[in-house]
């Protein structure tokens, strides 16, 4: 193949997930009931955390950021995949999978950073109970979002620049229903290292550093129960750490399965899979398993519905 880089504007072809001609249709068909699942679910959370009084506290302001960084998540890959299907048109521009990569980075940090953000948010409220409201103020909240921003976004930045510097083939094929960062760089037509070694630091940023922080606020939580006597107060503290704890598995989970199928296999297809679970998968099911295993958010969904319902 012939040798480009970004001036010659290479444009690169996504393989998706399968190239049988008759998987299409019902491809295209899940990914959309999958897509419409997801940002319903997630803009009911957001409208009910904005319209519900109870529901105006730290714990609910941080799960609507959630929320909302899940519907992005997904937004970045899945109409492009859609739109792929439906024409026929595997290609993407050099400028399109690079946007879609920073992005993809932007979002995926944000979900892990706000996860450990609502640990502290717990850890506070059931380790410190009578310092809650004044140390999770609502400049404190909107801070600590704004810092999940920032970091993110210069982190996205710093790798498009490295990768501004790298060629790429023209005709690129890449195996893969998106623009993912581990994957332009296996077919990079230049020398990589530095941006693996950014990549394995960043990945160390925005991942094992909130994932420490999350484990040590839930020893702290897990500590202070253990000296509670009141099982009343050891129920409630479980059922509000309940869905956080389900949803930090979750996302995790599956984004350390991604990590181990990515290096014990060149499969394409389960590299894809793995990356599907991550993307899709995940957003898709947050707002069902804090919905499902928490009265209020419950509650504050019915009271919108019933809203809507009486509107209309």
């Amino acid at each position: 193949m012939k040798a480009a880089n970004q001036t010659e504007a290479p444009q690169f072809l996504l393989l998706g997930l399968s190239e049988d001609p008759d998987m299409q249709s019902l491809l295209f068909g899940v990914f959309l009931s999958m897509y419409l699942v997801t940002v319903l679910g997630n803009l009911l959370i957001i409208l009910a955390s904005i319209y519900d009084p109870r529901l105006h506290t730290p714990m609910y302001f941080f799960l609507a950021n959630l929320s909302f960084t899940d519907i992005c998540f997904t937004s970045t890959t899945i109409p492009k995949m859609l739109m792929s299907i439906q024409t026929q048109n595997k290609a993407m521009s050099y400028i399109g999978c690079l946007t879609q990569v920073y992005f993809l980075m932007i979002f995926a940090g944000l979900d892990s950073f706000l996860l450990s953000v609502m640990a502290y948010d717990r850890f506070v409220a059931i380790c410190h109970p009578l310092h809650y409201t004044v140390i999770m103020n609502p400049r404190l909240c909107v801070y600590l979002v704004l810092m999940c921003w920032m970091v993110n976004f210069w982190v996205g930045l710093f790798h498009i620049l490295l990768m501004a510097r790298l060629t790429f083939c023209v005709g690129t094929e890449i195996p893969h229903f998106f623009c993912e960062l581990a994957q332009m760089l296996k077919v990079a037509c230049s020398d990589t290292f530095i941006d693996h070694t950014a990549l394995y630091v960043s990945s160390a940023l925005l991942g094992v550093f909130p994932l420490s922080g999350i484990l040590y606020s839930y020893s702290q939580i897990v500590s202070s129960l253990m000296r509670m006597s009141s099982k009343k107060g050891k129920s409630k503290a479980f059922s509000t750490c309940g869905s956080h704890l389900s949803v930090v598995s979750l996302f995790y989970g599956t984004g350390l399965g991604v990590y181990l199928v990515s290096a014990a296999t060149h499969a394409s297809e389960k590299n894809s899979i793995a990356s599907m679970m991550y993307t899709v998968v995940t957003p898709m099911l947050n707002p069902f398993i804090y919905s499902l295993r928490n009265k209020d958010v419950k509650g504050a969904l019915g009271r919108l519905l019933s809203r809507v319902v009486i509107c209309q």
